[in-house]
């Protein structure tokens, strides 16, 4: 059993952050959003991984992923060399696939199910493609699945106007070999892309055997600012544990789940969980309120953040009105003049300077 994991394409969803950056590099309570893909196959018991990459963000995520020894996998890196869509990204990996069985993973979802039990499910059963559905409220957003009372798929269709069920495909296939030849038999979709779904019906379609499971837990597809948002806050909510690597003078007040990284210092702070705090950061005379992750090597002096995510290296300093619902990117600097406004909203890309006078 093999897996590739999509962490190519442009990321439009999450501009000004990813005209810098892999989307998939965005962190989620300090992580990698592609880390907890890989972390999941792996526990699955899936170690040979391909990792699909495109070229203006490829190279950023070799470097920061590595070979795979960090999490017990081997990974090999996969060029697309243009965003075709998913099914064309199977094609491409196909060398590196074979004749293997493989679980597909698109790389800026998390979900809360294990793996294990849906990779044992689909080696039973001895199908061609099992996926996951999770039911939502706005089914023309997302790729829909029709199902029949024995959970068979009768029909998929991608963002439909008049959608047949509110079953909406996870972002986590299983497929058999056979998925191959589906993919050599369709045609680009009207936006010009080999479209998963389509492979996926014309399975269907020849009578192969496609079924479908119900995923229990939570569901995060992380390509827009309020969807990041609120992984950040679902993952400090259910995965964080307290730790204080760093240091917190006698000043300081942490209440709830805060995990503080190696040679950070806080001096007159109040941090009320859950809360993650990276290494090597700088906080003065600040409040940093629940839900709020602040990325390594960030310096935040008189400042005051709520439901935030801050990534590495930013800066931001005399911004005494709480900062909320922001996403702040890497080495940003924001300052701020007196005569200050009563609140401050921001989605801020790598590099930005900012200062309000």
């Amino acid at each position: 059993m093999k897996a590739i994991i999509l962490s190519g394409g442009k990321g439009t969803r999450l501009r000004p952050l990813t005209y810098t950056g892999a989307k998939q590099l965005v962190p989620v309570a300090n992580k990698p959003i592609l880390w907890y893909g890989i972390e999941s196959i792996v526990a699955a018991g899936v170690t040979d991984i391909g990792i699909i990459i495109s070229p203006e963000t490829g190279e950023e995520v070799k470097t920061k992923t590595g070979n795979g020894d960090r999490f017990g996998a081997n990974i090999t890196y996969i060029l697309q060399d243009k965003p075709a869509g998913l099914a064309h990204a199977v094609k491409v990996a196909r060398p590196f696939l074979g004749d293997s069985p493989f679980v597909m993973y698109l790389g800026d979802n998390l979900i809360q199910n294990e793996l294990g039990g849906f990779l044992t499910q689909f080696k039973e059963s001895q199908i061609d493609a099992l996926i996951m559905l999770r039911p939502v409220p706005n089914p023309s957003a997302f790729g829909v699945a029709q199902i029949d009372d024995q959970g068979r798929v009768i029909h998929l269709v991608e963002k439909p106007k008049v959608p047949p069920s509110n079953l909406a495909l996870v972002g986590i296939y299983f497929f058999a070999p056979t998925i191959h030849d589906a993919i050599d038999r369709i045609q680009p979709s009207p936006r010009g892309e080999l479209e998963i779904t389509d492979a996926i019906q014309n399975l269907i379609n020849h009578q192969q055997q496609v079924e479908a499971r119900q995923i229990e837990g939570w569901w995060l597809d992380t390509g827009k600012k309020d969807d990041l948002l609120e992984a950040n806050q679902i993952v400090l909510d259910t995965c964080l544990q307290s730790s204080v690597l760093g240091e917190v003078d006698a000043k300081s007040q942490i209440s709830g789940r805060v995990q503080i990284g190696a040679r950070s210092k806080l001096i007159n702070c109040t941090v009320r969980g859950p809360v993650v705090i990276g290494e090597d950061c700088h906080l003065e005379n600040c409040f940093i309120g629940p839900y709020s992750s602040v990325d390594h090597q960030v310096t935040l002096i008189e400042a005051d953040l709520e439901h935030s995510v801050i990534l590495r290296g930013a800066s931001i300093i005399g911004i005494q009105q709480r900062i909320v619902d922001s996403v702040i990117g890497q080495r940003a600097q924001l300052k701020v003049a007196p005569k200050r406004p009563k609140a401050l909203r921001f989605m801020i890309g790598d590099d930005s300077q900012i200062e309000l006078a």
